[in-house]
């Protein structure tokens, strides 16, 4: 299929109120989305990771294929081109205000890369002696901090860390673990206030949140939201992955069924499907309204009603 081509189906949203229009998909009132699901390109391995650099820029990590892309100029027509390879099983990405590309490298690293000279520095790769299990994701945040995740995924048995959680890398390089006590922590992200660090656990289906006192210093987590769930599905229930947010604090979590939006509040508002289950999102654009998603195989994008927060610290 060409990277340009509109895909035939419709973009679907289910939302908590559905129109009664027979046939019309319903929009998520201020969200969207603006227009259909593209096809941006196809033929990877297993996407992750999208991050945009507010210069015109997508980068992307094919976890298997074991290569950053780069979607240079990301326009219609274009298509994404190889810009690392065999450095590391690299996984979510974030791009900070100077342009440095921050990358979870699941052999037990947090990394940075420079987008010019591509070279690799490693940021952190051990907490109390030992190496992290695989890191999953991070969001940077306006004290030039690193909120990350390290579940089991890829990771060496037994787990290196003993357990999964949280972790924090300060400015000054200094690693804490924050949480330790979720189902697989997979995503994560800051609220566009950064009060809030929201954690997607993927083996349970309970999303949770934690007031952030001072940067790397949490308060009590509770639960933000919970996920959509199958009929007949037992136990802890099926989590989500990657994660992004817009402007006016509403999450777009990946699950099984789609990007599935919540308010600030908790509230779910619908869900955005695609034809691959995503793993992860982001926004970019001139205008921010641009959702780019990861899905599987495919790199997919729709506009979008919502423009995309970009963090001070970091950009998405």
């Amino acid at each position: 299929m060409s990277a340009t081509k509109i895909l035939s189906a419709a973009l679907i949203v289910t939302a908590v109120c559905r129109s009664a229009s027979a046939g019309q998909p319903a929009k998520i009132p201020g969200v969207g989305p603006a227009g259909e699901v593209e096809l941006v390109q196809d033929g990877f391995q297993f996407l992750e990771g999208p991050a945009w650099d507010g210069k015109g820029r997508l980068y992307f990590t094919d976890v298997a294929g074991n290569t950053l892309y780069k979607l240079e100029r990301a326009a219609a027509g274009s298509r994404a081109a190889p810009f690392l390879e065999k450095q590391g099983t690299l996984n979510g990405l974030m791009i900070d205000a100077a342009g440095t590309i921050f990358a979870c490298a699941m052999e037990g690293r947090l990394t940075s890369i420079d987008p010019a000279t591509k070279r690799v520095t490693v940021l952190a790769g051990e907490c109390e002696g030992k190496r992290f299990n695989a890191p999953n994701d991070l969001v940077i945040d306006q004290a030039g901090g690193v909120y990350f995740t390290d579940p089991h995924f890829r990771a060496p048995t037994p787990l290196p860390q003993g357990k999964t959680a949280v972790y924090y890398r300060d400015g000054e390089g200094k690693v804490s673990r924050l949480i330790d006590d979720l189902a697989a922590p997979n995503g994560v992200i800051l609220s566009p206030d950064e009060k809030t660090l929201y954690v997607i656990p993927s083996l349970q289906k309970e999303m949770m949140a934690y007031p952030v006192e001072s940067p790397g210093k949490l308060g009590e987590g509770r639960v933000f939201c919970t996920l959509k769930q199958r009929e007949g599905e037992t136990g802890k229930g099926r989590g989500g992955d990657g994660l992004t947010i817009d402007t006016q604090g509403n999450l777009y979590i990946a699950s099984q069924f789609g990007l599935e939006v919540f308010d600030k509040e908790g509230k779910a508002l619908g869900i955005i499907e695609f034809p691959q289950q995503p793993s992860n999102a982001t926004f970019g654009g001139a205008d921010g309204k641009t959702l780019y998603v990861t899905a599987r195989t495919g790199l997919y994008r729709v506009q979008m009603e919502a423009t995309g927060h970009r963090f001070p610290g970091g950009k998405q």
